[in-house]
């Protein structure tokens, strides 16, 4: 088929070294990074030629191909990876807190009914809390009935490993529940058995999935993590992960919590007089900024999804786990994990919705009402550029308008 004016469409091959030459057009830099522990970028700057450093613009217009070298003059460009990268999330993870509310036989089989959902090249949650025996508790000085503080033994990061998590975001309100013991605590018991994390301030982890640089980058209203609430910021630093590596995951702990939080509102939202984020200004201003997937938490309830530059935003996932900490029932105990493909220059392949449930008391399972919820608020909320969830929870971009 020949379109209007004599011109073959590109075929899928053709579209890609397209895009590959414009990319080496806009950016002739050389993406300079080094890795400090396990897998995390802790700094990542773009050196010219000149040898100064360059921080990219983070403007609305988007790659859709990145490129992290340059080749020498004259060379042919060497062939990108084309893999494809399968990326596993979910929501809020508590596996109980001390001293009295842990799970039985040490958590060696908390994660039993889901483990065969959390597989992926990279499998992230949100470790709502803190893996110490250490410090001292935020609530002691905070007080009243609604000062909540998690904290889990340290051995319990091999049981996160041991579930299949390759990476555990920190940026939300419960990392410094047990303020600096507990937090370096927490970042020694993740680090000792190799499962890198991500949202601490300025930091951005890459893990190395078929030869491709994922970057993962998380933010929250809270102190010490990369600030969600300063937009212009975000997008600095995900133009910087973009420049660094094939694809980019930003995570956001955002919204209002409770049961009936379930729709993502306009505008700034607050909870307990604490500014929490706009999560819709949020999610767009870092996929213009470079992010190819952005997955929400803090709610505490599942919100719907939505596509915007076919890149695809998952507001909240929901509670995973919440062993006897978190309150159950209804919107509560429904969860899910999030299955995405990405092909390595960032674009859309495919995702699934696979539902589950938290279950007295407050271990996760398999089941449930996820499927429903999402796809309601997701019309709901999002009309024309929400996610397309079947009833055996396929998602699907939107139709495009004829």
């Amino acid at each position: 088929m020949i379109r209007s004016g004599g011109q073959r469409p590109l075929r899928r091959g053709e579209r890609q070294e397209t895009e590959r030459e414009r990319r080496r057009a806009v950016r002739r830099r050389v993406g300079a990074f080094g890795l400090a522990g396990t897998g995390v970028l802790v700094a990542v700057a773009l050196v010219s030629r000149a040898g100064t450093e360059h921080t990219p613009s983070a403007g609305p217009a988007r790659p859709a191909v990145r490129q992290t070298a340059v080749p020498r003059a004259g060379a042919p460009a060497a062939p990108r990876p084309l893999a494809d990268v399968r990326i596993a999330a979910v929501g809020d993870v508590v596996m109980g807190s001390l001293p009295d509310d842990l799970p039985p036989d040490d958590g060696a089989s908390f994660f039993e009914p889901v483990e065969d959902l959390l597989r992926g090249d990279v499998v992230l949650g949100n470790l709502e809390g803190t893996l110490t025996t250490g410090g001292s508790s935020k609530c002691e000085y905070i007080g009243g009935p609604n000062c909540f503080a998690f904290r889990a033994p340290p051995s319990y990061g091999h049981r996160l490993k041991q579930a299949g998590f390759t990476a555990m975001n920190v940026a939300n309100n419960h990392i410094d529940d047990f303020g600096e013991e507990g937090r370096r605590d927490t970042f020694d018991a993740l680090r000792s058995v190799g499962l890198p994390f991500t949202g601490r301030l300025g930091q951005i982890t890459v893990q190395r999935v078929h030869g491709v640089r994922v970057a993962l980058v998380g933010f929250a209203p809270d102190e010490g993590a990369n600030d969600l609430t300063d937009i212009p910021a975000a997008k600095r630093l995900v133009a910087r992960a973009a420049a660094a590596a094939d694809l980019v995951v930003v995570t956001m702990h955002a919204g209002a919590e409770g049961s009936d939080r379930t729709h993502v509102e306009p505008g700034t939202e607050y909870f307990a007089g604490e500014d929490r984020g706009d999560s819709h200004r949020f999610s767009r201003a870092v996929i213009d900024a470079g992010a190819d997937l952005v997955v929400g938490s803090g709610p505490h309830v599942m919100r719907g999804m939505e596509f915007y530059r076919g890149r695809l935003i998952a507001y909240s996932l929901g509670n995973f786990s919440g062993y006897k900490v978190l309150g159950l029932g209804g919107t509560l105990s429904t969860s899910g994990v999030l299955q995405v493909t990405l092909h390595a220059d960032g674009t859309y392949a495919s995702g699934r919705l696979r539902p589950t449930r938290i279950v007295p008391p407050g271990t996760p399972d398999q089941g449930g009402d996820a499927i429903d919820l999402v796809s309601s608020m997701s019309d709901e909320d999002f009309g024309p550029s929400a996610a397309r969830i079947s009833e055996e929870g396929t998602i699907e971009p939107p139709r495009p308008e004829r």
